[in-house]
């Protein structure tokens, strides 16, 4: 399965602390190797960098490693490829235009005999189950919604969609439009708050420690969500099989367990 990693603040922060832990997942400290990618919103504009080679060897990684963009979202996934070859069209995140406004989003995951009508108005370009699901979802809010969903009218219409599509297998994503990012977890997905009063944190991937108080200011508050923890000091929360959770302003505003069973073996109960 691929990796995932989110960021949601209150405030443009930067993800070089994060992203310097989760870039070894490809293809140093785990062997996620088939391509990376990281979008940041900075405004209504997204920088969107993606690469068909593994992130611990990627210049492209290394660029983003030294250059602090400040947001307050960023998503960036770590491929494994299970469907669609290693090549940069299926590269993770994707991006697509709804209402004026740039959506990202990325998957972990593996969707078996998914195949969501093809038409309207997105169109996959890869070959992946992952962006064929993007596209039925965007399709799908794009004939239910005239104008641009607010957060809870959003989460409920995306809900009822998740409900169908994670019968076909693991269904880990996030998705944002820069206010907001929402995610849903099948099998893995953890987050921390950090704010006031902050305190130092160690990655697991690297013997590195950052001391937030002295990088941040009191009224700072960032959630980091990821596929598996980031530091071995920090306490995590564990989102619930089934269980859909919505950021804004550096913390979750809503956390809910959609009704309906998951698709075999997508939570490790047996197949």
């Amino acid at each position: 399965m691929c990796q995932l990693l989110g960021m949601n603040c209150n405030t443009p922060t930067d993800i070089l602390f994060s992203f310097e832990g989760f870039h070894r997942r490809g293809g140093l400290t785990d062997h996620h190797a088939d391509g990376w990618g990281i979008a940041f919103f900075e405004d209504k504009g997204v920088r969107l960098y993606i690469d068909d080679k593994p992130s611990v060897a990627s210049p492209v990684a290394d660029l983003v490693r030294r250059y602090p963009i400040k947001s307050e979202n960023v998503i960036a996934h770590i491929r494994k490829a299970t469907q669609g070859e290693v090549r940069l069209a299926n590269c993770h995140p994707f991006m697509r235009e709804a209402w004026g406004q740039y959506w990202i989003f990325a998957h972990n995951g593996d969707l078996k005999a998914f195949t969501p009508p093809v038409g309207g108005r997105y169109t996959p370009v890869g070959d992946t189950d992952s962006e064929r699901a993007y596209c039925h979802l965007m399709n799908h809010l794009r004939s239910r919604f005239a104008s641009a969903p607010g957060p809870e009218a959003l989460f409920d219409a995306v809900a009822e969609l998740v409900a169908e599509i994670r019968q076909h297998g693991v269904f880990n994503f996030m998705l944002s439009n820069g206010d907001w990012l929402l995610t849903h977890c099948s099998t893995h997905l953890h987050y921390i708050i950090r704010q006031a009063p902050f305190k130092a944190a160690h990655l697991v991937d690297d013997d590195v420690t950052v001391d937030f108080a002295t990088v941040t200011t009191p009224r700072d508050r960032v959630a980091v969500i990821a596929t598996q923890p980031l530091t071995d000091n920090e306490v995590w929360t564990a989102l619930q099989p089934g269980e859909m959770a919505l950021f804004m302003g550096g913390e979750p505003v809503r956390r809910e367990r959609l009704p309906g069973p998951l698709a075999p073996g997508a939570c490790g109960c047996p197949a």
